[in-house]
């Protein structure tokens, strides 16, 4: 007997409004860009979360009434937040909901991680002890190890989270202090989340299908800033 056959894993993923989304792109993309942009994202992740074997229950927490009504076409349950006050704050607002709903464990993941494949949110389910004694933490760096990409969290609130700048070693180091075991998971298609303009240039790289895919061939076509110079 397994661990997803032993414990309920919800999956729960933070989504801030599209208006405004990924700012840090503004350099290459125009507003209206980067919100498409976003929605594809959110859509590829979605996509594979919910097929993921292991899932029991996703959910979306935001405190935007668009995207609540956008991510319910994907048969998700949606936890509204009052206010918007940062990632952090969404993800503990949401591990409260989770617990009430019976979530024995948490599987976190980002909105803007479009390379992501419901064979990568298995293999992180997967890490976990076959013979589970909460507490554990399971964790995925980004690809320069200075962000978390996924966390596996059982119980869902067992570790005080921090995203953001270094978020990576802040997760490891609050794991120890809570005595909870810790595995890492290196995993090349979650590491790559979508911030910078350099991440962008990757993603085109490296994206071969999906709604993102599909998305930055439309920009190309329709003659965006950000393949400027391309061959």
């Amino acid at each position: 007997m397994d661990f997803c056959s032993i414990m309920k894993i919800g999956a729960l993923i933070p989504v801030k409004g599209f208006h405004g989304a990924k700012q840090r792109l503004s350099s290459r993309l125009s507003p209206p860009e980067r919100s498409e942009l976003m929605k594809a994202m959110v859509h590829d992740v979605l996509t594979e979360v919910t097929r993921a074997e292991g899932i029991r229950r996703t959910f979306v927490v935001t405190g935007s009434d668009e995207v609540a009504r956008w991510v319910s076409a994907f048969g998700v349950e949606v936890i509204r937040e009052q206010d918007e006050t940062g990632e952090t704050d969404a993800v503990h607002f949401g591990f409260g909901v989770m617990k009430e709903a019976g979530m024995d464990a948490a599987l976190v993941m980002p909105g803007d991680i479009p390379l992501l494949r419901a064979e990568d949110v298995d293999s992180v389910l997967q890490a976990a002890p076959a013979d589970p004694d909460p507490p554990f933490a399971i964790l995925v760096p980004s690809h320069d190890r200075m962000g978390t990409n996924a966390l596996l969290l059982a119980p869902p609130d067992i570790l005080r989270l921090r995203f953001g700048h270094d978020s990576f070693r802040y997760h490891l180091n609050e794991a120890a202090s809570r005595g909870a075991g810790v595995r890492v998971v290196e995993n090349s298609r979650i590491a790559l989340d979508i911030d910078e303009p350099a991440d962008l240039r990757q993603l085109v790289c490296r994206i071969e299908s999906g709604r993102t895919h599909d998305r930055l061939a439309a920009m190309r076509d329709n003659g965006s800033s950000l393949f400027a110079g391309a061959g």
